[in-house]
């Protein structure tokens, strides 16, 4: 029996837009056409010009990703981890209870930065990183090695290749790259686990999802049918077309935002609110502490 794919739901345009100190971002998700997707709250594809960045600010109650396209970002926190995520390194930082960061980024990095909501069980969780290195994030060939598509798999799994990372609650994160030319037709089907929630961000070229033509710098929402087993993703013309599927188990919990923390009650804003002006609770140094990325 054929595989039912999903389909197109929605899509959204990301249009530029400045954040930060000077940074360029094309957001979807956090946008005012698509508020929340969840577990997802915010999908950034930035772009940092020479003397850009972002200020030092604090997390609580979210895992926030970064994946780099080009360039190079440093980054910093209070508790003392600091380093630099080069093309095609990841970072998954897990916010848990609060971490002050990031210093600004090094000139024109390019990449994506993913926010993702934590089960209600998790939100004080202690904080922590899972960061790859390009060589350290796995690959897979669906066509084979000389075939047309290439799979990096960041979270989650692909044709047998599996990520060594993993996400609380339960998310796949999948680079995918199709090439035109003589190897073969450029298409697949990805296999999505039934019930998630499921999107594309088109980075490069034109695409087919499920036979429906969608241009770079779109989130695609896809459909979610219980018969439906994952994404049918094939070129749409002579060019090379760059993709990201990203797929979370939905949490079907309140969301309370103010900023970068993200809770599930009102009252537990306030609490996190008094927790940073405080100093306690993961901010022992939010008051004092400056990042030296920040600092130049």
């Amino acid at each position: 029996m054929a595989e039912v794919s999903r389909s197109v739901a929605k899509k959204v345009q990301a249009f530029e837009t400045s954040e930060g100190a000077g940074a360029t971002v094309r957001r979807s998700i956090g946008s005012m056409n698509l508020h929340r997707l969840d577990p997802f709250l915010v999908l950034d594809h930035f772009y940092l010009p020479p003397g850009s960045g972002f200020p030092d600010h604090p997390h609580r109650g979210q895992a926030t990703v970064t994946y780099m396209f080009e360039g190079s970002v440093q980054h910093e926190d209070s508790a003392g981890h600091k380093g630099t995520i080069g093309p095609g390194d990841l970072q998954w930082m897990i916010a848990g209870k609060g971490m002050p960061v990031h210093g600004p980024g090094l000139p024109n990095p390019t990449g994506l930065q993913l926010w993702i909501d934590l089960p209600k069980a998790d939100k004080m969780t202690a904080p922590s990183y899972q960061e790859l290195v390009s060589s350290q994030v796995p690959t897979a060939y669906p066509l084979g090695p000389d075939g047309p598509v290439e799979v990096k798999v960041i979270s989650g799994k692909s044709f047998g290749v599996e990520s060594p990372v993993r996400h609380l609650g339960g998310c796949w994160y999948l680079d995918i790259k199709l090439k035109a030319g003589e190897e073969g037709k450029a298409d697949f089907f990805q296999d999505i686990p039934q019930g998630w929630t499921a999107f594309l961000y088109t980075i490069e070229g034109n695409l087919l999802v499920n036979n429906q033509s969608i241009d770079k710098h779109y989130t695609v929402v896809l459909s979610a049918e219980e018969n439906e087993a994952g994404i049918l993703l094939s070129l749409d013309g002579d060019q090379d077309a760059r993709v990201v599927l990203i797929a979370g188990a939905p949490l079907n919990q309140p969301v309370f935002q103010y900023g970068p923390f993200v809770m599930n009650t009102k009252e537990e804003i306030m609490a996190t609110i008094l927790d940073y002006d405080g100093q306690r609770n993961g901010f022992e140094k939010s008051k004092t502490w400056k990042s030296s990325i920040g600092g130049r």
